[in-house]
């Protein structure tokens, strides 16, 4: 299978796990359900994710793909890592206030098994809050930034961009926001960001 022509058939299949975990919710959700839905052979799924813990963790990281290739990029290039976060913050905020991420969300929550909320935790936060962290540790090795530690300073930079959003929109009580919102938010965010951390 061509390489583009396996990009999309990934798609697909991401796709229909969307489409059968909305239904269902995670405990109900299988493999076969899923290849059934994406048109797909059931030995098929299993090679390519090994099991529905690996293909939830591959949807995961599609969703999260652009921040963390933003923030990948940034680190290996030595960007300024205040620019960086400016073009950063609206990007991961959109991912974690967006359908995807929200119906992932709210299927963890309702998954007593509790294997959903491990898968998201460690191919979503896990995977973007170090690379987070890095980048503003370099600020502060170049003085730039200032902190009790780039951890610490991860953290308020997350709690002051994202805050409850991302439980009011998991329990309904907040909708998508649109673009404006989040531009206007993720600037709100890093003006008091750099009031608490610029040097």
């Amino acid at each position: 299978m061509r390489e583009e022509n396996r990009a999309e058939r990934h798609r697909q299949i991401e796709e229909a796990a969307y489409k059968v975990l909305q239904k269902r919710g995670y405990g109900g959700t299988s493999m076969l359900a899923i290849a059934k839905e994406a048109k797909a052979s059931n030995e098929t799924l299993y090679r390519w994710y090994r099991d529905k813990r690996g293909l939830f963790k591959t949807m995961v990281e599609s969703n999260a793909k652009a921040t963390t290739a933003t923030l990948e990029f940034a680190i290996s290039d030595g960007a300024d890592p205040l620019k960086t976060l400016e073009a950063v913050a609206p990007v991961l905020l959109s991912m974690l206030l967006g359908e995807r991420a929200i119906l992932l969300n709210r299927a963890a929550a309702s998954d007593e098994s509790g294997e959903l909320g491990a898968t998201i935790a460690a191919a979503g936060r896990e995977r973007v809050f170090p690379l987070i962290e890095a980048l503003i540790e370099r600020g502060i090795r170049a003085g730039t930034l200032t902190a009790p530690s780039a951890r610490t300073a991860t953290e308020w930079f997350l709690n002051l961009l994202i805050g409850d959003q991302q439980i009011r929109r998991a329990i309904r009580a907040l909708s998508l926001p649109s673009e404006r919102e989040i531009r206007e938010r993720a600037v709100t965010a890093m003006v008091a960001f750099r009031k608490l951390c610029a040097a």
